[in-house]
């Protein structure tokens, strides 16, 4: 158990490290929770400092929810993968190193579909671009690519995935709740540099 409790807090702590953050301030002398949508994820990056920024923050919160979800293999613990990406995607969300206020949870989740599911992962970017090129809405792709990740991990029958997806894709609906509510107003601002 203690052994699972370390595999927790290290997992937490990754999750924790703020990539908008330390990009914007580091690199661009901004703190972008001082403008947009105050958001620390991806999105609001390439709202704030351009495409450069935003993908390599959305990269590096991808590969926060990979390590974080090897860390059983590092430890050679049977902890199941899955388990210890839940912990990463909550440090993004709620990120002891910056007020407890982070992202939406969308790339760090997308990141431990990618350590444990790689197809699964591919087949879920390629729904996120198709929405967005069609739509050039950021959020509603992001609810799109996981709407796919639920319905792949029922095809593949695989119990604890299907759980955790569930999981994952209702926090991802949860945090983008505003989100809906300007989709539906006609109200949510839309990506001008795909398409």
């Amino acid at each position: 158990m203690f052994e699972y409790g370390i595999i927790f807090i290290l997992a937490y702590l990754i999750g924790s490290i703020p990539s908008g953050l330390i990009i914007g301030k580091g690199f661009y002398g901004t703190d972008i929770r001082q403008h947009g949508s105050g958001n620390l994820g991806g999105t609001n990056t390439f709202r704030v400092l351009g495409v450069k920024a935003g993908l390599t923050v959305t990269i590096a919160d991808i590969l926060k929810g990979t390590l974080a979800a090897a860390l059983p293999f590092f430890f050679q613990s049977e902890m199941h993968a899955l388990l210890a990406g839940i912990f990463a995607v909550i440090g993004h969300t709620y990120p002891i190193f910056a007020g407890f206020k982070g992202g939406k949870a969308v790339a760090t989740s997308a990141g431990v579909l990618l350590f444990y599911a790689p197809f699964m992962f591919l087949i879920l970017m390629i729904g996120f671009f198709l929405c967005l090129y069609f739509t050039k809405y950021v959020s509603l792709s992001s609810m799109f690519g996981g709407l796919i990740a639920l319905i792949y991990s029922i095809i593949v029958q695989d119990p604890l995935l299907i759980i955790v997806v569930a999981i994952l894709v209702s926090f991802v609906v949860y945090r983008h709740r505003a989100n809906i509510k300007r989709i539906i107003n006609k109200t949510e601002p839309k990506i001008k540099w795909l398409g």
